[in-house]
């Protein structure tokens, strides 16, 4: 259940039981207060609206707290004109328990029942119940992980680097021909350069 009120030329929300803070009210701590102004009443089924104000309808509670805010800085300035005014300021505030909130046609709402207690049963409907594993069930299961350990191979991921390794050897082989045929190249060359000195020998003149 909740109403609206007016106070300080501001409207406010209050609940009973809640601490509400308006604009400064004369009163010591613990002296009552009570709105008059009520604008709006709901005990959540039915609302009723005033126009403005609802008629025999009140908010009733007492003061806790007579206090002042936080201070700000009203500073004014214009330039080029040597003025300027710096000013600080405090407003006064009154904190008000709520009591009571009394209306004609209007019966208190019933409490309503704690978040906590209302989502117990919605949870345990979701629980999925929890089956006991039978013996005939066990034994069923061991096999089953017995058969796992034999389904992995791993000899094959052995034999994979051996043949890589061959591979690798066979060009090691071709390396010596291929230094034997160099060697054989120059001695060809040699016998070519032995021709043309036979070649240079002039016949003797008979003469």
């Amino acid at each position: 259940m909740y109403a609206v009120v007016t106070s300080g030329g501001k409207q406010y929300k209050v609940k009973e039981g809640e601490t509400l803070r308006v604009e400064k009210i004369s009163g010591k701590v613990g002296s009552p207060v009570t709105f008059d102004q009520v604008l709006m009443i709901s005990d959540g089924t039915d609302v009723n609206i005033g126009q403005p104000v609802l008629a025999d309808a009140t908010v009733e509670g007492h003061i806790v707290e007579q206090g002042k805010a936080k201070k700000i800085i009203v500073f004014k300035y214009k330039r080029r004109k040597r003025y300027r005014r710096k000013q600080g300021h405090r407003q006064q505030y009154t904190d008000i328990k709520i009591v009571s909130i009394k209306a004609k046609g209007v019966k208190a709402g019933k409490k309503a029942a704690p978040e906590g207690d209302a989502k117990k049963p919605a949870a345990e409907k979701v629980k999925p119940v929890e089956k006991k594993a039978t013996p005939e069930a066990k034994v069923a299961e061991a096999p089953k992980a017995a058969a796992k350990p034999k389904e992995t191979k791993k000899p094959a991921a052995k034999a994979a680097p051996k043949k890589a390794a061959a591979k690798k050897a066979a060009p090691k082989k071709a390396a010596p021909k291929k230094a034997a045929a160099k060697k054989a190249a120059p001695k060809k060359a040699a016998a070519k350069k032995a021709a043309p000195k036979k070649a240079a020998t002039k016949p003797k003149d008979k003469s």
